[in-house]
């Protein structure tokens, strides 16, 4: 089982960017912290891809097509502002988890609108790094029905 997790704009400075909403831990460690995680699932394979080019997103959604089985996906600050990744995810019809690292509802209005939310299977937000593994949990679940 291919997964793909992918993290959008900023992702990149975690443990720089706002420790009192992301905490301090790394993109690297919290991909780390996936790798272990995902040992508990027969079969799953994991490849990461960060970037803050919206385009660069789309591409990597688009190639996916008939090459992954389940997409993670934690579109940062594109999650409120992109119709591309939207239209990418619909396309490719790949098992879409959207993640987010903070509580997205709890904070600023603009941030309770996803664009990607309509195209995914689940939204897990809320549990900083853990809401990667519930989004592994889930999506594994998820294709294994």
């Amino acid at each position: 089982m291919k997964i793909l997790v992918i993290n959008g704009p900023n992702i990149n400075m975690l443990g720089v960017r706002e420790p009192e909403i992301y905490g301090n831990l790394t993109l690297d460690t919290i991909q780390n912290e996936l790798i272990e995680y995902s040992k508990n699932f027969e079969g799953v394979e994991l490849e990461f891809f960060q970037s803050n080019i919206e385009g660069e997103i789309v591409s990597k959604i688009q190639n996916s097509l008939n090459e992954k089985d389940g997409i993670i996906i934690n579109p940062a600050a594109y999650t409120h502002t992109s119709v591309a990744i939207l239209d990418a995810i619909k396309a490719v019809k790949i098992p879409t988890v959207e993640v987010h690292l903070s509580n997205v509802n709890s904070r600023e209005d603009f941030r309770k609108i996803s664009f990607v939310s309509s195209a995914s299977i689940g939204v897990v937000a809320g549990f900083k790094q853990n809401s990667y593994k519930m989004a592994l949990f889930g999506l594994y679940n998820y294709l294994n029905e």
